[in-house]
Formats: structure tokens, sequence, C-alpha cells
């Protein structure tokens, strides 16, 4: 990685942004850290045991078995890409990329690691670190809804700010953030594998807390498909429908691509959605459940 005083514009621009969002911290420099700073951005080769862990890290899961291949790798032909550092007062270094490689060093028993500094602020740190995770590809939904959460809180980015930031597409950032209105309960089976992404959104659709929990328990126990999942969904949305009772008018059949495209955006917004088309005109409808649905979709809506 380069220096943080050789990034191009737009990242400098992004950090003046930061702190004129962000309240200034009273904070005393940093004294010269252990090792001497490395001439433009060179590693540097630093103690393992003067390295602290990130506090802003929402990584909270590791693979067990992929860290021990790592390890196992470190051990053999050392950490090939540097991690990044931060000084600290007390000759200390902060992480902010990199815990992998920090952890299989001290696992393979290796002394020192190489590392690059940044002359960053608490502000800066955080954002890099949130940042750098979420354009991982093996973070659970659940560590990725609490980075796009604390963007949010901390740095009062917009959904589209945190989606240009970390080349998402913005419906997935709104998605990821609508995991977080889950109850605790589903949101563990969620970051713990029993339930994947897709099972979670579909529950969403759902109006109750209680029915959530009740239909996420259903899920696992049968373990449903999503695309079972969506339709078990549909079943408690429509018991009519679920139970095939014959109505007074029979409903007009579907057509297939309209079918489709009702589908694709029940997925999509996680809402329910109804698509009344006669000869290519007709409706869209979208229901809701509370405000927090009614402005997360104008949000969608209104993005370029």
């Amino acid at each position: 990685m380069s220096d943080v005083k050789t990034q191009d514009p737009k990242r400098r621009a992004l950090g003046r942004g930061l702190e004129a969002l962000l309240p200034s911290r009273q904070t005393a420099p940093a004294p010269t850290p252990a090792a001497p700073a490395a001439p433009s951005g060179k590693p540097l080769e630093v103690d393992v045991t003067v390295i602290q862990r990130n506090p802003f890290q929402t990584r909270t899961r590791f693979d067990e078995d992929a860290l021990n291949e790592l390890t196992q790798s470190v051990a053999s032909t050392g950490v090939v890409q540097p991690i990044v550092v931060r000084a600290l007062p007390g000759g200390k270094y902060q992480l902010i990329a990199g815990e992998r490689r920090w952890l299989a060093s001290q696992r393979a028993g290796k002394k020192t690691i190489p590392v690059i500094i940044r002359e960053v602020s608490d502000e800066q740190a955080m954002e890099m670190t949130i940042v750098e995770n979420l354009q991982r590809a093996d973070l659970n939904p659940m560590e990725q809804a609490r980075a796009y959460d604390r963007l949010a809180r901390d740095f009062k980015m917009t959904q589209e700010q945190m989606a240009q930031r970390t080349g998402k597409e913005r419906a997935s950032v709104a998605n990821f953030l609508r995991l977080l209105r889950l109850p605790q309960a589903v949101q563990e089976k969620v970051e713990g594998g029993d339930l994947s992404f897709g099972h979670a959104r579909a529950l969403l659709a759902l109006e109750s807390e209680a029915q959530i929990l009740a239909a996420a328990q259903k899920i696992q126990a049968l373990s449903l498909s999503v695309r079972g999942t969506e339709n078990y969904v549909k079943g408690l949305l429509d018991p009519e429908r679920k139970l095939g009772k014959v109505k007074d008018v029979e409903e007009p059949e579907i057509d297939p691509n309209v079918k489709a495209a009702q589908d694709k955006l029940q997925r999509s917004l996680g809402l329910k959605v109804r698509i009344e088309d006669t000869r290519g005109k007709g409706r869209v409808v979208i229901e809701y459940s509370n405000l927090e649905d009614f402005d997360t979709l104008l949000t969608m809506l209104s993005a370029n």
C-alpha cells in the first residue's frame, strides 16, 4: 500500500470530509515509535508483541482451518505482504489491516513481522479498517451489516457514499443494513452460518418479531432452501393462497414475465410487491410495515 500522503485527490477529499463531519479530539502527538520510520512507505520489521489489535475491528470470527493454513505458510515462507499499522504512545503500534497475518505470525512463533506505518487519526484508522474489511469476501452477513452501520453512525455516510467507498451496489448496502432489524437470536443464527443472507432477507418481509423467530426455527428445522423460505414466507403473508381456498371471483393468471419481475423486485427490496398488469399498463404496489421500511424504500428508489 502507498503512504497516506501520496494518496489520490479523491481520497484526500474524503479525509477532509470526515474531519469536517466528526468532532475534533484533543490527542497528544504520538512519540517516536519503537522502530524508526521507514522512508517512502517501505516496510519495517517490528516485534509482534508491540502491536495491538484494532478496537475498531468489526470482524469477530475467523475460519480456524484457513488460519491454520496461513500459519503453516507463514512458518514456511514468512509474511509476504506487510501489515498496516499506526504508531501509538509508548512505542506501541495499532493494527489497521492484516490481523490474520499478525495472528498467524504469532502462532508460527515469529518474533517480528513486516509493517508499513501510517500517520492517521483515530477517525481515519477506523474508516480504513472498516472499509478494508468490507472489501473482503469472507465476512459473514452480520459482520458486514455492523460495519455499514458503523460507517453510517460514526462517519455520517449515506448508503450511496458507502457503496462508492466499498465498490458495492447501493441496494446491497441497504439490504445488509436491514439485517440489523432482525431479532438478536436470528442475527446469531445468520452470524453462525445456520441461516444465510438469502434466508434472512426473506424473513424481513414478516411483520412481527414473534413471526420472524417462529419462521426462523421452522426454516432451520426443515433445512429449507432460500427459494423454499421465500415460498414459506409468502404462505405466511397470504394464508388463503397457502390453504388453496376458493375465492368468489377467480383471480386472473399472472403472466410469467410479470411474475418474474414481481419476484425479482420482492427479493431486491425485501418487501411484499404486487404488479397489476393489463396489456402492458398497470401499477406496482409495494407494501411496507413500518417507517423504517418506508424510509429505506424511498432512499433506494431515489438513488441514481
